[in-house]
């Protein structure tokens, strides 16, 4: 069985109120190197054979604090599977604003119908499916044995998640992944367990209600 841990990155200074993707120039914040730098300590005792990263500043900083201090492994991988969803004309607009447009509601209810708007606008559905085909190719080269470690996106790591419940794409937005969190499935020949989900320590903040009381899931991840 092939364990893989996925690592959302830390976050930064337009996590949360804009809508980033693929948007150039957007490295971790402070607060998001001391997240990468206490991911990287919370895992240092797991024996990793490897670690990938989405091609976004932000993941391969934060796929780097996983490596730091692990002997033979120097750089993460990069994978352009496992970058954030192309969110076309959405692309650096403030949440705030695509909240009032009607593609929002089918965001919120109905993901599997969703394609993003402009000419680079990607389907959830097609973003989930690179998603987990690069997972399945890595346990592949990897082997049976490994644990390895994939630094991705919000979006892109419930996708993964809801895959390895056997959820529908539609049910995605039920799923919640912090900056920084650290998610575990294991797959074996029959199935994935999810064996750890959402995990960001030992801190208790995570469960006080957040004062959101319109129940939307946060799209892009959220903060």
């Amino acid at each position: 069985m092939t364990t893989v841990l996925l690592v959302r990155h830390g976050l930064t200074a337009k996590t949360g109120p804009i809508l980033t993707g693929w948007m150039p120039g957007v490295p971790l914040d402070e607060r998001g190197r001391a997240q990468a730098a206490a991911a990287g300590r919370r895992l240092a005792g797991v024996p990793l054979s490897l670690v990938v990263s989405s091609p976004l500043e932000r993941c391969i900083e934060t796929a780097q604090a996983l490596l730091d201090g692990r002997d033979g492994l120097d750089k993460p991988e990069i994978d352009d599977r496992f970058g954030e969803v192309r969110y076309g004309d959405w692309t650096g607009r403030e949440l705030k604003d695509l909240a009032a447009e009607p593609l929002w509601k089918v965001v919120q209810n109905h993901p599997s119908a969703v394609t993003f708007p402009g000419e680079d606008g990607e389907s959830l559905a097609t973003a989930q499916h690179r998603a987990v085909t690069a997972v399945r190719d890595w346990n592949a080269r990897l082997g049976g044995e490994a644990v390895y470690a994939v630094c991705s996106h919000g979006d892109i790591i419930k996708s993964i998640i809801a895959d390895a419940l056997g959820l529908h794409l539609d049910q995605f937005q039920r799923i919640q992944v912090d900056p920084a969190s650290v998610t575990v499935i294991r797959y074996t020949e029959t199935r994935p367990f999810l064996v750890r989900m959402n995990d960001c320590g030992g801190d208790v903040k995570g469960l006080i209600p957040p004062n959101q009381g319109d129940g939307d899931a946060a799209v892009g991840g959220g903060a």
